[in-house]
């Protein structure tokens, strides 16, 4: 575990080629359903007889990939376990999910622990064998009582799963370890054909205090002190972080422009963009880990005549192309987008390097592509985005601090108002 997230060390994710515990590569959000659908109907083609279960967080389950594949899972009808680890965070603090959560008492996991009884769910699949059986307008009447029955005894949104064709159970108490192992033991001995949602409620950072106050400080950490949770503060930078420069860059824009908005794929921390939610809290949108809904928003935005910057990490924005494509380049919108952690990553690895965004933006009609040598650069590059309204406009820059260059000498002021470049011009820096 010393070698974690280092080089030649241990990946921070499952990798498949560095451990056989390890059954799929993961590093981005919302794939676990969908893998491991294709791992049951793998199973089932060959005649095996293993279980197979995906785990999705609920900040994941805000992505629309992870609805596809429920719907799928539903329509195909194998049998699979999902376990929802729902704890009210994403990878950083979202809406998603921002409410007071019903507490989880003795009435609740008694629901649970009825649900996901061997005989009760058995005593289902018989009954719903028998119903197959009937004219088909008493198999719709049937099914919608068993639904809303189970809706009204497992709590709001069961039914939604149910809808999509998950048997629904919980919520459960997962810090309740006899509760949580009893429901598990029954969901997995149970002799019945079809995907299981098995509704799991925690706590991030449960039992740790300095993990259980942070929001988002302990969720990927650098050497920390295990008694305090402080963590190892690096060498001082001569200059802030590119991340900084580019949300005050885009703050001074957004003080002389009302048209401008911000959007983000739930990482207001990862972006900088909370300290434009700060300022502008009317004027940013977190739509959660819903890349490709992300662009696609902003191209409607574009329509009207508003200025969106959609702020997305360089390997995350891979997510959301296929919009990039048909829905901006191809339409000619002025949406912007603002690439962090272009470039190599460090830590995270392979996963979130940000090595194809030249590549697969510049490839594109009428896209505008720019990339900072420096924090002074980058700052103008914010304004020249912003002055680009015929066409889609995009700028990359990396991870880390910028290179410490005197502001004041290339003409930008304390509130990081940049000056807009001239399109298409570019310096040589090497031959």
């Amino acid at each position: 575990m010393s070698t974690i997230r280092t080089t030649n060390g241990l990946s921070g994710f499952t990798k498949r080629s560095e451990s056989e515990y390890d059954p799929f590569g993961a590093g981005h959000s919302s794939t676990s359903i969908s893998a491991g659908l294709g791992m049951a109907v793998g199973r089932d083609i060959k005649g095996k007889k293993n279980n197979v279960i995906a785990v999705i967080g609920d900040g994941a389950i805000t992505g629309g990939m992870a609805y596809e594949a429920m719907n799928h899972a539903g329509f195909l009808d194998s049998n699979m376990i999902i376990i929802l680890n729902d704890n009210q965070q994403v990878s950083l603090p979202t809406q998603y999910n921002n409410r007071n959560q019903d507490p989880v008492g003795a009435l609740s996991s008694a629901l649970a622990r009825l649900q996901s009884n061997r005989p009760l769910r058995e005593l289902r699949e018989v009954a719903k064998g028998i119903t197959k059986q009937l004219p088909q307008p008493i198999q719709v009447a049937t099914s919608k009582i068993d639904e809303y029955a189970r809706g009204m005894i497992s709590g709001s949104g069961s039914t939604l799963f149910e809808e999509l064709g998950l048997y629904y159970i919980g919520p459960v108490d997962g810090h309740n370890l006899d509760d949580l192992v009893t429901v598990l033991n029954d969901v997995r001995s149970a002799d019945t054909v079809g995907p299981v949602l098995v509704h799991v409620i925690t706590e991030k950072g449960r039992g740790y205090l300095p993990a259980e106050t942070a929001q988002d400080k302990m969720h990927g950490v650098v050497k920390f002190d295990p008694r305090t949770g402080v963590q190892q503060k690096s060498v001082p930078a001569k200059a802030g972080s590119y991340t900084n420069y580019f949300a005050d860059a885009l703050i001074a824009e957004a003080e002389r422009d009302s048209r401008i908005v911000a959007i983000h794929a739930a990482m207001a921390g990862g972006t900088g963009l909370y300290r434009f939610e700060k300022r502008f809290p009317e004027r940013i949108f977190d739509v959660g880990i819903a890349e490709q809904h992300a662009v696609c928003f902003a191209a409607g935005l574009a329509t009207e005549g508003v200025t969106p910057f959609c702020t997305i990490y360089s390997s995350f924005l891979q997510r959301g192309y296929d919009q990039v494509v048909h829905d901006v380049a191809l339409q000619n919108l002025p949406v912007r987008f603002a690439m962090d952690r272009a470039g190599l990553v460090g830590a995270d690895g392979a996963t979130h390097c940000g090595a194809f965004d030249v590549t697969y933006m510049a490839s594109l009609p009428n896209m505008v592509v720019m990339a900072p040598s420096n924090e002074a650069e980058l700052i103008n590059m914010v304004a020249t985005a912003t002055a680009i309204d015929d066409r889609p406009s995009c700028f990359r820059f990396p991870r880390g601090n910028g290179v410490g260059i005197d502001l004041a000498a290339e003409g930008i002021g304390k509130d990081l108002k940049g000056t807009a470049l001239e399109v298409g011009r570019g310096v040589v820096r090497r031959q």
